[in-house]
């Protein structure tokens, strides 16, 4: 154990895996401390080897990994880093099926699909499932299978609405992965996670760990440079010098890991407003904004009143190259969203705040524009947000883009989430 490991008064053990151990903690009632070990396995252990340095690699790729995943908005069992070694994560009672996502066909699947090249590319990614059962080499199994199991862990029974979170949780979880490669020119494969049940809350959450036994990662989509355990199973003798190779393909993983946590989402909402009468109305589009990590300022300007004050700031913000979209916040006649919109190359919005009386009238003085001159309205302030995300997300594939992606991408999954659980209790009730 590393010393700040050791600092904290550890329970009893309530697991041990090839590469870890578990332990209750007694003064974080709900929570383990997740122990890595310096040793690295393949064939389901039929190759073990001790590995210096691997604990605390593997720690750091894990706990930089699930933080980028819950910045995007998954729910894992990572709590904090506590030690070079260690990591604290919420008490699951862990659902004993590997997720895998495939993107490129490899590996496994080559010999238990013939026919199928190496290469062979899935759209969209391949979901498959697998039993943990050391014994039998971790069966594939269906989702039929999964279902018939009635597993029950923490209370919760898996079925079917549970089987389908997943599902689609590892899907999301994979692309959110693979779009946060990209930008380091590393092409993510496949990937392998698991799902557990947290004994406070009651909900499925991505656990355990995500390192690089966790997956296949190919710098510039060339398998001869993988950097994942793959190069630890191909050892044909296992030397000093062959694992002291594996593990600088551990650390090239590690650092570059750490260097994806660092992305921050460069584009920004800025809202203009007609009157500071629409301050409510603009803080809840500024709101919006900080859940999905975007800045967003507000300003306070009239077309109509102050043309010039109005283009001046509109080429304040063009001036820095930062993406922007503009939001003209404009009841009754609404020159501000026109003004802007025949001024500059950023998209503009409108979204006003409708009144009961003048509503309908006021609508039409966002649409009716000169020909040649085009803007957005929208009257929902969030499907306003929804739409400035997808437009800088979508124009480029850098980190700053795929940082946005990934929230918008979970933003889709948490939505879809919450309706099957909806419909899932719903037909509880009926019952």
């Amino acid at each position: 154990f590393s010393p700040s490991s050791l600092d904290m008064k550890l329970g009893k053990k309530v697991n041990e895996g090839k590469t870890k151990e578990v332990y209750e903690l007694p003064d974080m009632p709900g929570c383990v401390l997740m122990q890595s070990k310096d040793q690295i396995t393949a064939g389901n252990a039929a190759r073990k080897d001790r590995m210096e340095g691997k604990a605390a690699i593997s720690n750091t790729t894990t706990s930089c990994v699930f933080q980028l995943l819950q910045e995007a908005g998954i729910k894992t069992a990572f709590v904090r880093k506590q030690s070079d070694t260690a990591f604290i994560a919420a008490h699951c009672e862990m659902i004993p099926i590997e997720w895998v996502c495939r993107r490129i066909a490899t590996g496994s699947f080559l010999k238990r699909n013939p026919g199928v090249k190496e290469g062979y590319r899935f759209y969209p990614p391949k979901i498959e499932m697998f039993f943990k059962d050391d014994a039998n080499n971790d069966p594939q199994w269906s989702e039929e299978q999964i279902i018939e199991a009635k597993f029950c862990f923490a209370g919760l029974t898996i079925g079917q609405t549970e089987v389908d979170i997943m599902s689609r949780s590892t899907q999301a979880i994979f692309e959110i992965l693979e779009k946060a490669w990209q930008p380091q020119n590393c092409t993510l494969v496949d990937l392998k996670i698991e799902f557990g049940v947290n004994v406070l809350t009651k909900e499925i959450v991505l656990a355990d760990v995500i390192d690089n036994d966790s997956w296949r990662l190919w710098p510039a989509g060339d398998r001869s440079q993988q950097k994942d355990k793959q190069s630890y199973r191909d050892l044909k003798e296992v030397t000093p010098e062959a694992l002291q190779m594996v593990k600088r393909n551990f650390e090239w993983v590690a650092e570059r890991v750490e260097m994806l946590l660092k992305t921050k989402s460069q584009g920004r909402v800025v809202v203009l407003m007609g009157s500071p009468s629409d301050i409510t109305h603009c803080e809840k589009i500024r709101k919006a904004c900080a859940t999905f990590g975007i800045p967003c300022e507000l300003r306070v300007t009239s077309a109509h009143k102050g043309p010039d004050e109005t283009l001046r700031i509109k080429a304040e913000y063009e001036g820095d190259g930062i993406p922007t979209v503009f939001v003209a916040v404009a009841g009754r006649s609404n020159g501000l969203g026109p003004v802007m919109s025949g001024n500059t190359a950023y998209p503009v919005v409108n979204c006003p705040p409708l009144s009961a009386d003048w509503g309908t009238q006021d609508v039409w003085s966002s649409l009716r524009l000169p020909s040649g001159k085009m803007d957005f309205h929208l009257s929902s302030w969030f499907s306003l947000v929804y739409m400035a995300l997808q437009t800088q997300a979508g124009p480029s594939t850098g980190e700053a883009a795929g940082a946005v992606l990934s929230k918008l991408r979970t933003n889709l999954r948490n939505s879809w989430v919450s309706l099957k659980q909806a419909d899932k209790k719903l037909r509880e009730c009926s019952l």
